[in-house]
């Protein structure tokens, strides 16, 4: 069981930014393909972001120029930054760690922005 775990979702206004957190295993994070995935209130599931051991990065369209995902190699943490926060943002976020075989997931941290 891959453990994920979670941090920095909160309230924050239109055009504001926050930062989110998600650490596991030196043993994970040096193989795995590191995401971030949201689901909003009533809709489905949905990528966000993506970065891979070697460091490639993709995007949803509706993110791109605007969330940065990130690795620290150090730490075993892998970052989104989210600038200029849009309303339709607003969702639960959830942390993936995803071999070829399989995908974990954190267990979601909530992020609010106001209007």
């Amino acid at each position: 069981q891959v453990q994920l775990v979670e941090s920095g979702g909160g309230l924050v206004q239109a055009g504001g930014s926050l930062r989110l957190s998600c650490a596991t295993s030196r043993s994970v994070f040096s193989v795995y393909t590191m995401g971030w995935y949201r689901q909003a209130p009533g809709k489905q599931r949905e990528l966000v972001a993506t970065v891979t051991s070697g460091g490639s990065t993709n995007y949803a369209d509706s993110v791109k120029g605007r969330f940065t995902i990130s690795r620290d190699n150090g730490k075993n943490t892998v970052y989104l930054q989210m600038n200029s926060l849009k309303p339709e943002d607003t969702a639960v976020y959830f942390c993936t760690a995803a071999d070829s075989v399989f995908t974990s997931w954190g267990q979601g941290t909530e992020v609010t922005v106001s209007s």
